[in-house]
């Protein structure tokens, strides 16, 4: 995996259609971008893989698997039956196509946590990714049910798959409590992407509300210099970028919320000796 690939994840362009994300990222100096199924579902996929190779973007993630559980099945519809369809047979597949180095998974439907099982099945899709030349992040998700940094590392430790590791999204961080000296801690080749956004000091009564209107890094309470040195202190050579799903940013000519994006990826990067050069 390359580890110097500055992110444009899908989160932060909700509403634009994945072929004008390309230009104007890779403009404000993004080499990826990540893909939602629901950006390639019905596409032609070696059409769309030839135009983002075209604008000199390459795709780390499709994100996400996030119906893996047998308790799935049984999940009233809710706020995320939109990603009920978004099973490892069908997002696999548009993963190799387009490319991608990775699939991410969360568990967003509060399915109470239970480790040993958990591992088992993210085991699974760890086996069913590695017949597609993928990796699987998991993603930690204070709603949910993997809701923190320890939770998702013994699913991970259970499982004790080569190509199974973890999405680190600093908004989750920060809402979960996470600790950053075990974040510190983590061996760096088992953080496969990272994800930044902000939040205000002050949560949320809806957190799910929060988590989808999220602030730019920099505007909120995240801890920048100590985030990203206990990241840096990883080791890790993953992708990352910026996740912000943001109503004023959306509200934005593309162009302009992709530099912001860029901009503030930047001045986090600009707090530690990790060294995330652009691609040329």
């Amino acid at each position: 995996m390359n580890g110097r690939h500055r992110v444009l994840y899908a989160g932060s362009r909700l509403h634009t259609p994945v072929l004008e994300r390309l230009a104007p990222a890779r403009a404000a100096g993004f080499t990826a971008l990540s893909i939602w199924p629901s950006d390639a579902r019905g596409a032609d996929l070696a059409e769309l893989r030839a135009a983002i190779d075209a604008a000199g973007l390459t795709v780390t993630d499709v994100e996400l698997v996030g119906n893996w559980l047998p308790a799935h099945a049984a999940v009233p519809d809710g706020p995320w039956r939109a990603i009920k369809w978004q099973t490892a047979a069908h997002v696999l597949p548009i993963a190799a196509a387009l490319g991608a180095q990775c699939v991410s998974v969360a568990e967003l439907f509060a399915v109470p946590f239970d480790g040993p099982d958990f591992a088992c099945h993210f085991r699974e899709l760890c086996r069913a990714a590695a017949d597609h030349g993928l990796s699987v992040a998991l993603e930690f998700v204070p709603t949910g049910g993997v809701r923190s940094l320890s939770e998702a590392w013994e699913v991970i430790e259970r499982a004790d798959c080569l190509n199974g590791g973890l999405m680190v999204d600093s908004w989750h961080f920060l809402r979960s409590g996470s600790s950053l000296d075990q974040l510190a801690g983590i061996p760096g080749d088992r953080i496969l992407s990272v994800q930044l956004s902000d939040a205000p000091a002050v949560p949320d009564a809806d957190l799910a509300k929060e988590m989808t209107n999220r602030l730019l890094p920099g505007e909120g309470a995240v801890d920048w210099p100590a985030f990203m040195q206990a990241l840096a202190a990883t080791g890790t050579f993953c992708p990352i970028g910026v996740e912000a799903f943001n109503a004023e940013l959306d509200a934005q000519t593309t162009g302009f919320a992709m530099q912001a994006c860029a901009d503030a990826l930047d001045a986090c990067l600009a707090l530690t000796d990790l060294t995330m050069e652009p691609l040329r």
